[in-house]
């Protein structure tokens, strides 16, 4: 039996390569003992899209000799995966690529010199990344913590209780994650003043600027509690000094599948078993991961970089970063996930590949695309929006290979219907085009709303994914009943009309009475659903 550790891939090579799994090209030793004396990029968030895409980024130029160091991976949410997926197998990650073709490849990624549990203010991660930030060379520090990661505030508009009780800690207290940031980028003001790159790289709009407006939020409220000082926040803002460079990423990092678990365990790998922490994160040692990726970066970093456009990274002015991100996040991708996966939990599916075959499903999200989207896409010049939708909708998502659930991908989706509905229906308002024209989005908004009635189109309980407003939102809902249209009196109003959640108020656009027709039509009984799609 093999074993996923740093002795076994050197003593052992010859047994790994006979069940085909590449190994890191580079001495792992040397490499470690480099970035432990001398970092030059740490990274938030320790998850699936970062062990499975950044990680392998790094590797990439290790393996061709372009870099000389790794990276440190910190998690500042979920402190069980360093304890329970890291250190167990010394950092190392077995990344299974899923081919369309059924076959698999698999590689042991070994960029991760050093992971650091950093959940606690007084922790010792915490204090190895405070003595991280006051390195002179530290040139990134990354973030894969998802959107809700940098929310300071609640649907009213008020400061989290962590947020808050930050504020009123100060920098030696901080436990939200942008408070964290900001208390390392004091300690790095005060050793030196030196300059480095803050990079999200986060599937959300703008992610730059909300990582930005996160720390500076946190820095003001503190300067204004006298916990710093003027010149602190003068160095945040100053661009030569600490730059928070936009981002677009795309890979798709399913949760970890039984299938793939199965044949690394038929090929004698041991502990290859998924686990579920203490915060509900379920990872396995494995990432199974889609072969297609993209990651387009704004090149700025005040204190040099890794070499990543040789690792296939578009590097790139700010505004072309903008234009790639807005064809995805707003257009090609990321809203037919949404609307795909609405329907598919109303449905029955369990498989994003599977909903694939859903001739009505795929009609609604392929008008989304083609019809009403690709009209308010700006092409970036460096991909061409047409053929990127093509890849999504003929290679990517009917990938037998993917294990992707439409539960995952319903995962705080409240969170994202600004970005993923809301902001093509701004751009057809500020074209003068009629949004009466539109017909998927507003479904996929009457969907979405229906799911949150916890009852499928079958009429049976169904599971409704986690998401931060999702209590508050079905409090909202209450008394609407499937098969009782005459129950409902106006209960989705309000919601349509919370731009914290829509980016705008849908109650002043002519899509109000669209979406309360559909969902009132959603509601007339079992098979309703089924009924609404087939009809628009």
């Amino acid at each position: 039996m093999l074993e996923l550790n740093s002795e076994s891939i050197q003593s052992n090579a010859g047994a790994w390569g006979d069940i085909h799994v590449t190994l890191p090209a580079f001495d792992r030793s040397t490499v470690s003992a480099a970035t432990m004396s001398h970092p030059v990029w740490v990274h938030f968030g320790s998850g699936n899209i970062f062990r499975g895409f950044i990680a392998v980024l790094q590797q990439r130029l290790l393996n061709e000799g372009f870099a000389k160091k790794g990276i440190i991976a910190a998690e500042t949410f979920d402190s069980d995966i360093i304890e329970q997926i890291y250190r167990p197998f010394d950092d190392l990650t077995m990344m299974v690529t899923l081919n369309p073709d059924g076959t698999m490849d698999r590689e042991v990624i070994g960029s991760v010199c050093e992971s650091l549990k950093a959940d606690g203010p007084n922790s010792e991660g915490r204090n190895r990344l405070r003595q991280i930030f006051r390195e002179p060379g530290l040139q990134i520090a990354s973030f894969t913590i998802t959107e809700k990661g940098y929310a300071l505030y609640d649907l009213d508009g008020e400061l989290l209780p962590v947020v808050r009780e930050d504020i009123e800690a100060g920098p030696s207290g901080a436990r939200h994650t942008m408070s964290i940031a900001a208390a390392l980028l004091y300690g790095r003001y005060q050793a030196g003043g030196y300059p480095m790159a803050m990079v999200s790289m986060d599937n959300c709009s703008h992610n730059g600027d909300k990582l930005r407006d996160g720390i500076l939020t946190i820095a003001t409220a503190w300067r204004d509690n006298k916990f710093v000082e003027d010149e602190f926040l003068a160095y945040l803002q100053n661009e030569d000094k600490i730059y928070f460079p936009w981002s677009m990423i795309d890979k798709i990092t399913p949760r970890p599948h039984k299938t793939v678990e199965s044949s690394l365990k038929r090929d004698g790998i041991k502990n290859m078993t998924p686990i579920v922490t203490s915060r509900s994160t379920f990872i396995a040692p494995f990432v199974n991961t889609e072969r297609t990726q993209y990651l387009v970066i704004e090149d700025r970093f005040p204190n040099g970089r890794p070499a990543l456009e040789k690792a296939g990274v578009f590097m790139t002015t700010r505004d072309i970063v903008d234009k790639a991100e807005k064809m995805k996040v707003n257009t090609c991708l990321n809203p037919l996930h949404t609307a795909m996966s609405v329907y598919g939990c109303l449905l029955g599916y369990t498989l994003v590949c599977d909903i694939m075959r859903d001739s009505d499903i795929v009609s609604l999200i392929r008008r989304l695309g083609y019809v009403e989207g690709l009209p308010v896409v700006v092409d970036p010049g460096i991909l061409s929006p047409e053929k990127f939708l093509d890849e999504v909708m003929e290679q990517r998502l009917p990938n037998p290979s993917i294990p992707d659930t439409p539960q995952r991908i319903t995962t705080d989706t409240s969170q994202v219907m600004s970005i993923r509905f809301g902001e093509t229906i701004k751009s057809y308002i500020a074209q003068g085009r009629d949004p009466n024209t539109l017909i998927s989005i507003p479904l996929t908004i009457a969907g979405w709303l229906r799911y949150l009635l916890a009852v499928d189109d079958a009429g049976k309980p169904m599971e409704v994914s986690s998401d931060p407003l999702k209590d508050e939102l079905q409090m909202q809902l209450a008394g609407i009943e499937l098969g009782k249209p005459d129950s409902y009196h106006g209960q989705i109003r309000p919601i349509l009309a919370n731009v914290g959640i829509f980016g705008l108020d849908l109650s002043r656009t002519p899509l109000l009475d669209t979406i309360e027709t559909m969902f009132v039509e959603e509601l007339t009984g079992p098979g309703a659903v089924r009924a609404t799609l087939k009809k628009y």
